[in-house]
């Protein structure tokens, strides 16, 4: 199957359901699909030919979705691109990726409204075996392209709706990019349960819950960044919503603030899940599965197998540590242009992926910090995660990140806090022990980038 047949069949079955919803209006299933016809006319009469890219700029707009769709359709690749990507990063994809078309505007290619000024009231189905390229955000390097194809793609997508169970009547309300796999897929996930996707942007942020409720939604995908607004709002706008659940994956919730989410929405259920690009989901928790196994991030995909591996690629009992390799239908193709990278992190269909987890004794996946997040501190060996959980977990601190050694520089933890450093530092202390309390620095602000992740490398910046 390809990603546009997933649009065609709930083009059929829900027809009248509206598919997508913007600022400016909406469309059902049936006027999604033929504006993705119309957008694959606009990309033949403009010599797109199948494998050939075209990048996209982000926004939240029901057209960038039937531009999705009209690529499937033309056997293009889609390669969509953060609105907010800075000019230097976007000048790297598009010299990576080559792309036939452009559609961003700001002097680069066309804009949305050139291409619906111009569509051609025709289809042109062809087939192309790359669905997509998915850049990193490059926030340490330069960024490189995830090279996902039609079946891994429509593979994830329905393993993910297995567990995540969007059904009719359901209004998924997206605040994230949909230059980010998580909030792209959204879109995927609503087709197959005959759900409502709602695009919004960061113009809503101020009126982010009045916005949740007004527009009906059940389900809320949430980054950190997202749940803390919500919360933050939630606390003045105590009106009950409709929210059923709300996902998580990207940057993981402390455990602090999945407490706070439920506490100010507690008729919605919080479901937890880990994943990367190269292979897009890894593992889903059951809808409040954290209540019972703190820390998991659940279960793998059906028909995928998570081994925990140490340095030398053996296989580690339960309970240790390792590097999390993921092999199943879902994981992508490579790099693109990337040779050297490639062989290392995808060996003989397994991928590597560079983060340490450990499983329990029943199959559930913990994810313990990325491997470059994990360092010795006094000698004591301890992660990113380790300690902006602690931190997290003193009363009165709002949000940290911890920013690793690098080139000679020790770790450090921002935080934003009214309490004085020797406060979070002694909080540090009773939660983790003296070897692992670091140098706290306050900060009004966590900068965040296109994702809603926080930007690490902004702070080591800022740190100078």
């Amino acid at each position: 199957m390809l990603v546009h047949e997933i649009l065609d069949r709930a083009a059929v079955e829900y027809p009248d359901v509206t598919a997508v919803r913007d600022v400016s209006g909406g469309w059902t299933y049936a006027e999604l699909a033929d504006a993705g016809r119309a957008c694959a006319g606009w990309l033949a009469v403009r010599g797109v030919r199948p494998g050939d890219r075209v990048v996209v700029r982000g926004n939240a707009d029901r057209r960038v979705c039937a531009l999705w769709y009209g690529c499937s359709l033309a056997g293009a690749v889609f390669v969509p691109v953060n609105a907010g990507t800075r000019a230097y990063q976007l000048d790297s994809i598009i010299a990576d990726a080559e792309p036939v078309v452009v559609v961003w505007g700001d002097g680069y290619g066309n804009t949305l409204d050139d291409v619906w000024s111009g569509l051609p009231r025709r289809s042109h189905a062809a087939s192309g075996e790359i669905a997509l390229f998915l850049y990193t955000s490059g926030s340490t390097a330069q960024p490189k392209a995830v090279v996902c194809p039609h079946e891994q793609v429509v593979f994830a997508a329905h393993a993910i709706a297995a567990r995540l169970r969007y059904r009719p009547g359901d209004v998924v309300y997206c605040r994230l990019p949909l230059g980010f796999d998580y909030g792209l897929y959204q879109l995927l996930l609503c087709a197959i349960g005959g759900a409502t996707l709602v695009l919004a942007d960061d113009s809503v942020n101020a009126q982010l819950l009045a916005d949740v409720l007004t527009q009906g939604a059940t389900v809320v995908p949430v980054v950190p960044a997202l749940a803390e607004m919500l919360v933050r709002l939630a606390a003045r706008d105590t009106r009950p919503g409709d929210v059923r659940l709300f996902t998580n994956t990207g940057d993981a919730l402390s455990p602090a603030l999945i407490a706070r989410l439920r506490a100010r929405f507690p008729p919605a259920g919080i479901q937890l899940m880990f994943g990367l690009t190269e292979c897009k989901r890894v593992s889903i928790m059951d809808v409040d599965g954290d209540l019972a196994r703190p820390g998991s991030v659940g279960t793998p995909l059906d028909d995928t197998e998570v081994r925990i591996v140490d340095d030398d690629g053996n296989t580690v009992a339960p309970g240790v540590s390792g590097e999390i390799t993921v092999a199943g239908p879902h994981v992508m193709a490579g790099y693109w242009r990337a040779p050297e990278l490639t062989a290392r992190r995808f060996q003989d269909g397994t991928l590597c992926t560079g983060d340490i987890g450990h499983l329990d004794d029943d199959g559930y996946l913990y994810f313990d910090g990325r491997r470059d997040h994990v360092f010795k501190l006094r000698g004591m060996r301890t992660s990113v995660t380790e300690i902006e959980a602690a931190a997290l977990d003193i009363p009165g601190v709002a949000a940290a990140a911890v920013v690793p050694p690098e080139h000679g520089r020790d770790a450090f933890a921002c935080v934003v806090t009214e309490l004085t450093v020797e406060q979070v530092r002694g909080g540090l202390r009773d939660r983790l022990g003296p070897s692992k309390v670091l140098d706290v620095r306050l900060v009004p602000t966590l900068p965040l980038g296109s994702t809603g992740k926080v930007d690490r490398a902004a702070l080591r910046r800022a740190a100078g």
